[in-house]
């Protein structure tokens, strides 16, 4: 009788997972418009890379939002600019939606901006063949937007989103978020408590892979004084160590008792010591003037903490603090800390997101899809979200060389994650 049973639901697990992997009617339309659409999604993919979109470049950004309104008003979306405050030097972000009442809520996250700005050498589109081309942001993550834009088209196109609940989201200032994080991600976490799963289209690692956790990311910057004398006195009772070997212990102990714990990483991106320094954050610049004859004075790190969750973001906090604390002679230093982007927690509710968005793979005939190492992506716009909604992250394009003057995307699978993003959102919009 047991083997009997067993049998039975043997049977009845084919059967399921033999229809989990089958496209409906309706998705087979969903594909074939899709396929239709490859030209039209590089060349407009082409269109808004080539309009220089740098964080700082606000005229830029507003651009390429304006070809984006155009474009989802065009599929019947209401659209809106929001506006950022002049002290924050930043362009503001674009909206888009559908405020119907069926199947899931749906946020879809983007970004406008790239970390090219209006003197960079890198600003064109260039294809070298059929399959790859470069190009500013093109990656990283303008073609995660068109991805987006696409799928909806498509979807659209087939009378498919009648009554939906969608909100797009692309920010203008992804790579540099202005300063107050409480306004320039006011909407967007507004929108999150309003939805059901949110969705970012950030670089996508392949098809077999999808994100359900991301590190968060913070500031800290560590400032020493020394006593200023003849460098002849250095180690001596009155002189001292001086800033700069304060600052080597400092740092050196943040490598030997800080480091190792999985997913924390943290690194020190500029560094000035000497007689007298000056530091333009803007820029992330300085100069600095010293003589070998004479002890420094002053010294100054800036660096970034990444983390997985807010208690280890703060137990390294901590443990930053203490060391900081234990001064060389003559010598006295401080931290602090400045929030940036929260942690993106592996949630159950992400796994879920991730196991539908695995049988859609699979009924497309790609592999299946599992979660990306969390270690190896950095921040991004979903991260504000986390705490509202689920989500996943790394569905937009696929490419290479982000954030370098040799970022590429990858034009031959494009079409294919535009594909699997619109019947991804048909199924979760026809879910109650």
């Amino acid at each position: 009788m047991k083997k009997q049973v067993l049998t039975f639901l043997f049977i009845l697990f084919i059967q399921w997972f033999s229809n989990a992997q089958k496209l409906s009617r309706i998705e087979k339309k969903i594909v074939k418009k899709v396929q239709t659409m490859d030209n039209q999604s590089i060349d407009f993919l082409e269109k808004i890379v080539n309009i220089n979109s740098g964080t700082l470049n606000k005229k830029g950004v507003r651009e390429v939002g304006i070809v984006f309104d155009t474009a989802f008003k065009s599929i019947g979306f209401k659209t809106e600019w929001i506006e950022m405050p002049e002290e924050m030097n930043r362009a503001g972000h674009f909206f888009a939606s559908l405020n119907g009442t069926k199947g899931k809520k749906l946020l879809l996250i983007g970004h406008l901006d790239t970390v090219f700005e209006e003197n960079s050498p890198f600003q064109k589109f260039k294809k070298t063949n059929d399959s790859i081309a470069y190009g500013p942001g093109a990656n990283d993550m303008k073609g995660g937007d068109v991805v987006v834009f696409y799928a909806l088209k498509a979807l659209a196109d087939l009378n498919l989103l009648k009554d939906a609940n969608i909100t797009v989201a692309f920010t203008g200032d992804e790579e540099s978020t202005g300063k107050p994080l409480s306004i320039s991600r006011k909407e967007l976490i507004e929108a999150a408590k309003g939805a059901d799963i949110a969705l970012g289209f950030e670089t996508s690692t392949g098809f077999d892979n999808a994100t359900i956790a991301r590190r968060g990311a913070s500031g800290w910057k560590v400032e020493v004084e020394g006593k200023r004398a003849h460098s002849s006195g250095i180690f001596s009772d009155y002189t001292g160590a001086g800033a700069i070997f304060e600052m080597s212990r400092i740092l050196n102990s943040f490598y030997e008792q800080v480091r190792g714990e999985e997913y924390l990483t943290f690194n020190p991106g500029t560094l000035l010591g000497g007689t007298f320094i000056n530091y333009d954050s803007q820029t992330s610049s300085g100069d600095t003037f010293g003589k070998t004859n004479v002890v420094a004075q002053t010294s100054v790190v800036h660096g970034g903490l990444r983390f997985i969750s807010e208690e280890q973001k703060e137990n390294a906090r901590a443990k930053m603090r203490e060391i900081v604390s234990n001064n060389l002679p003559q010598t006295k230093a401080k931290i602090s800390f400045t929030d940036s982007y929260p942690a993106m927690g592996p949630t159950d509710g992400n796994r879920a997101l991730l196991a539908i968005l695995n049988e859609v793979s699979l009924s497309l005939g790609h592999e299946g899809v599992t979660a990306y190492d969390p270690g190896r992506r950095g921040a991004a716009d979903i991260s504000f979200v986390a705490d509202y909604v689920d989500g996943l992250d790394g569905l937009g394009t696929m490419g290479n060389g982000a954030h370098t003057p040799k970022e590429t995307v990858n034009l031959k699978t494009m079409n294919a994650l535009i594909q699997r993003t619109a019947i991804f959102i048909y199924r979760l919009i026809s879910m109650n």
